[in-house]
């Protein structure tokens, strides 16, 4: 039974941080192009992850990409949030 209780614990917890991550894309704008599981206006996050899997540099690319507006259309936030949301995004499975 306790075992039980630690699952679902976990559980709740891990949900909640999903929650979290899809407010933090959906306030900065990133759902309104791109879906998790397909293709909207641009790539859904399941590619985005995919592409740039073992890449140890993408999330600074990326972050760099959304604050200078270069090859993405520049997305304003602090660069912790900027670094969440991509941080986000690249563990879309």
């Amino acid at each position: 039974m306790r075992l039980a209780i630690v699952i679902l614990g976990a559980a709740a917890i891990l949900g909640t941080g999903a929650v979290q991550a899809q407010d933090a894309l959906k306030a900065k704008g990133c759902l309104n192009c791109h879906e998790a599981d397909k293709k909207k206006v641009g790539p859904s996050l399941k590619d985005i992850a995919a592409k740039y899997k073992g890449n140890k540099d993408a999330e600074s690319m990326l972050v760099g990409k959304l604050k200078e507006g270069k090859g993405h259309p520049k997305v304003a936030g602090t660069d912790d949030e900027l670094k969440a949301c991509v941080k986000d995004v690249l563990a879309t499975k």
